[in-house]
Formats: C-alpha cells, structure tokens, sequence
C-alpha cells in the first residue's frame, strides 16, 4: 500500500482503458503512453495491462505504508527512495516508510508508478481506469489526493530478483524528423476535401502542442488547414488518435479520455502504435506528423509488440541469471 504525499498530483489509476462501451457513449480512457505502462507491469511480472499510476504533473511523492516491490516508468523524472537514485525505467523493492520522490522530467511529460500484482482499485465496465468526465472507475472517479491510500493487488516483499532496469520506448523506437519528436498518421475521411496547399503543410510544418490541451484532447497550433469548401458534417464516432479540424482550422487531436462523437471533419488519425509518442510529448513543444499507410501502421504496431517481447525475454534472463 501506498500514501499519496503530493498536494496537486493530478494523478490518476489508468490501466490499457475501457473497450465495449463506446456505443452506449462510454469512451476508452486508459494510459496516455501504453508501452510504458506495459513496460512497467513486466518489469513486475504483471499483466502487461494492470493498472497503475500515471503521473502528469512533479514533483510527485509517496509514502510506502507497507513494503512493495514497484517499477517507475515512462518520463525520465530523477526518481529517488529516500533520497538515493533510482535509474529510469527501473523495478525495486520499496520498504515500509520509504518516501518515492519523481522529480520533473527531463524527457518526456508522464512518469507511470506500477506496483506488483497492480493497483487494486475495483473494476467498472471491465476496467480500473479512471474517466474524469464520467466520475467513475480508478479511485472514486476522481484524480488523487494528498492523503489518498491505494493497494497493492500483491504486497509484500518480491519472491522474485528485482533491481534492474531496461531501455525506455524512447530510445529504443526513436521516431522524428529534422531532429522534432514525429507520430506517423493516416489520412482520413475527409482528407481530400482540404486545400492541397494545407495538406502539403501539415505534413511540411512543424505543430506546437498547446496549453489548451489534456488528456482529452491536443489542440494543436500550425498554419491553419483549410477546406476546399465548408463542410457541414453531422456528429459520427470517433476514437483517440483521430484528428479533428474545427472551423478556425487549428486541428484538435483526440486523446485517451475523447468523447465517443463529434462533428468535426476528419483530417487524419495519430496511428495507435505511435498515440504513446504523442502522450509523452510535453505541452508547449513541437511535434511533426509522416504520413503513413495502413500497412506501415500494422506493422508499426508489430513493431512495438516485439520491443515488449524482447523486454519480457531480458526479464526472464535477469531473473534466471539472479536464482544461478
């Protein structure tokens, strides 16, 4: 079990999110980076989809009310135990009464607190991740709070080897252009209704994440994208990643927490295996968009499969290596 220390965390429970319900207008919600949550749930020997912690605002501190093993994931945020380094992306044994400080990041913008077995938060709609809108799921449907308490689904001290780390998604999945963090996108419905010139410069440009944005969605700044002629679209489905262009022509990307509708048109989509990238980018940079094919975004998602086997498959050597 874990004591929330922090005043304004704004953290909240997330696991992979909530499938099924977008057709009763429940959307997914669910970890803004995916493959560090399921990094840290492996570092642990979880299921890669158990829930943790997400982190989007530092300095962020807990107590250990009892001891837990627990991996720290995602931005690179100097975390300390009780003042002594840990290295990111990193898995260890916490005692009871140790302090986890995660300092601000120094790359990236969301740090993941996992802890073994998961966080045994109770379960709606198949999920424990927490929809702010809804006010339901994770811990009261709510971000958490300076004296907040959460559990750990298996507490203890670890029976298996701990204290090692592996190589962080950034680094081992670098994606970018002219040196500016890149998400890969396919065009959508209404991608051909745009001005040539405006589709030449989405792709051409780069685009500022503004403070506009959250986990519902990024309101991105750039030269405006203008359609041929206005269009009148009536509200339809839609699914993070998807990227929106209201009338001033500044285009919204949907997140993790986005409405299951909207009447915007459809420029594009952020690929599913790159929506990390982009939950990781900190609000006020610049990011670019490559244009990709449907092909090229299912293998990228293979992609991402085996850096995740690849760290299962280091797990299993460090472990076997420790009990040698």
């Amino acid at each position: 079990m874990i004591e929330i220390l922090s005043a304004t965390a704004l953290a909240t429970v997330q696991d992979f999110g909530r499938f099924g319900s977008l057709g009763q207008g429940v959307g997914t919600s669910g970890a803004m980076d995916h493959l560090a949550l399921a990094l840290g749930n492996l570092l642990l020997g979880n299921p890669e989809d158990a829930a943790a912690i997400e982190i989007p605002l530092f300095p962020f501190e807990v107590r250990l009310v009892q001891d837990c093993a627990f991996a720290v994931t995602g931005a690179a945020c100097d975390a300390t135990l009780d003042g002594q380094p840990l290295p990111p992306n990193w898995v260890y044994q916490g005692r009871e009464g140790q302090v986890l400080s995660l300092g601000y990041p120094t790359s990236g913008s969301r740090a993941y607190l996992c802890l073994a077995g998961g966080v045994d938060v109770p379960s709606v709609l198949g999920s424990r991740s927490t929809q702010l809108r809804g006010e339901f799921g994770g811990l009261d449907g709510r971000a958490l709070q300076q004296g907040d308490r959460l559990a750990a689904l298996r507490p203890g001290v670890s029976a298996v080897p701990l204290d090692f780390g592996v190589v962080a998604p950034s680094l081992a999945l670098p994606l970018q252009v002219d040196g500016v963090p890149a998400m890969r996108v396919l065009p959508a419905a209404e991608y051909e209704r745009f001005q040539a010139s405006s589709r030449a410069a989405f792709w051409r440009g780069e685009w500022k994440i503004t403070t506009q944005s959250n986990r519902y969605g990024y309101r991105m700044e750039g030269e405006p994208l203008v359609p041929i002629a206005p269009m009148e679209i009536r509200s339809h489905g839609i699914v993070p990643g998807v990227i929106q262009v209201p009338h001033g022509g500044q285009p919204i990307i949907q997140m993790r927490d986005a409405q299951p509708s909207g009447g915007y048109p459809k420029f594009g989509s952020v690929i599913e295996a790159d929506l990390w990238r982009l939950g990781q980018a900190p609000i006020g940079s610049n990011v670019r968009f490559i244009q990709c094919t449907y092909e090229e975004a299912v293998e990228a998602l293979e992609t991402n499969r085996r850096y995740l086997r690849e760290v299962s498959r280091l797990v299993d050597v460090h472990r076997e290596g420790a009990k040698a």
